[in-house]
């Protein structure tokens, strides 16, 4: 007898969009699903299992099918934009309550948990979540109702314990979501280490091109309350993700796991090289031995990613000097493209910002490395220290 095939690897996966093939004309890559209505049988049902656009489409379903096969999740969900999928998890948590939420985490998110998050009736603690000791004091048993962690925190790029931290909430009665857009499911799936949830910023990696706003959720727990609330929002706020932009999606999850690695792979190489310049004070990558989490960041993911930081020597004005005489790194906002980023994060994040003012953000792309080493260094040394 033969043996049976054993289960294709999520690169596999993700490759053949999980094997999909349109059934009409056989064609190997799914259509997009642009319809917004669709026709009701005659005793009234709808058995195809589309009623309207807004709360569902095809193409949005086959892209969260590959998602939550990489994740590891039993579903996932897709929204218009990364704050939207973190903004609609905290709008549906059953009653307003405590949140405890990482001090270094996506700029615009810490925001809206400060500003808004209190007029939906929440309470809102930010700390540093690398130290355990420090959420344990922070998290308020029967009343912090979610712990939001993000890990590599952005753009410090701190590394938190998911295990040690979901831990701490599960025995306090709150939920845990983490902020995995940096890690991306190739080197981290944190459900399988406790958490509840899962976010990303689909903009970013997921898609990498730079040429789609999306947002993602996975869970392990389809039937939780927490889950079907998130899905209710999303149909009567009409946050969902659009199907041309969902068929981008799908599309840049096709190369998901060969993108990454090759990106995390250069990223490693600039922050070794770069960690002996002349012109640079510090390199904050969780790849290199010194990095504070380097040892839990071995421990929970199996690749350290394609982002780090730089504090140039010295300070704020030779950084953005540096960031301004680059030629290939373009000088942009965001992060997971196939070109290379680079950008002065004290500037965009303004007062408050636990940015040191001499740090330079590097998204590494697909270029050649020692091209990007060898721009950054004739910037460096084009500044006057």
């Amino acid at each position: 007898m033969a043996k049976p095939p054993s289960p294709p690897k999520p690169r596999t996966l993700a490759a053949q969009a999980l094997g999909a093939v349109e059934p009409v004309t056989r064609a190997i890559v799914p259509p997009v699903h642009v319809s917004t209505t669709y026709l009701r049988d005659p005793d009234n049902a709808y058995s195809s299992g589309y009623v309207y656009g807004r709360p569902d489409n095809a193409t949005v379903r086959q892209a969260e099918g590959v998602l939550a096969a990489l994740e590891g999740a039993t579903a996932a969900m897709l929204l218009g934009s990364g704050l939207s999928a973190a903004t609609a998890a905290v709008m549906a948590l059953p009653e307003p309550g405590h949140i405890v939420a990482s001090q270094v985490m996506y700029w615009a998110f810490r925001d809206w948990l400060v500003r808004e998050a209190p007029r939906h009736g929440h309470t809102v603690t930010l700390v540093d979540t690398t130290d355990l000791a420090a959420v344990r004091d922070a998290v308020m048993p029967g009343k912090t109702r979610l712990v939001w962690i993000e890990t590599p925190g952005n753009p410090l790029w701190t590394i938190t314990d998911i295990a040690g931290i979901a831990e701490i909430a599960h025995a306090a009665g709150a939920k845990v979501a983490v902020d995995s857009t940096v890690a991306t499911p190739v080197f981290s799936r944190p459900l399988a280490l406790g958490a509840d949830l899962v976010m990303h910023s689909a903009t970013k990696y997921l898609n990498g091109h730079s040429d789609v706003i999306a947002g993602a959720l996975a869970t392990r727990d389809p039937d939780d309350a927490w889950w079907t609330r998130i899905a209710e929002l999303r149909a009567r706020l009409g946050l969902i993700l659009g199907p041309f932009e969902a068929w981008l999606l799908l599309r840049g999850m096709r190369t998901l796991d060969v993108r990454v690695r090759a990106q995390s792979e250069s990223a490693a190489l600039l922050a070794t090289w770069l960690g002996h310049h002349r012109g640079i004070e510090r390199v904050r990558y969780p790849g290199l031995p010194h990095h504070p989490g380097h040892a839990i960041a071995t421990r929970q993911m199996t690749g350290y990613g394609a982002m780090l930081s730089v504090e140039v020597l010295g300070g704020e004005r030779a950084a953005i000097a540096v960031a301004a005489a680059v030629s290939l790194w373009k000088r942009a906002t965001s992060l997971g493209g196939v070109e290379s980023l680079i950008e002065h994060r004290a500037s965009i994040e303004g007062p408050g910002s636990p940015c040191p003012t001499n740090l330079l953000r590097l998204s590494v792309g697909l270029e050649d490395p020692e091209d990007l080493y060898a721009d950054l260094d004739r910037a460096l040394g084009s500044v006057a220290l």
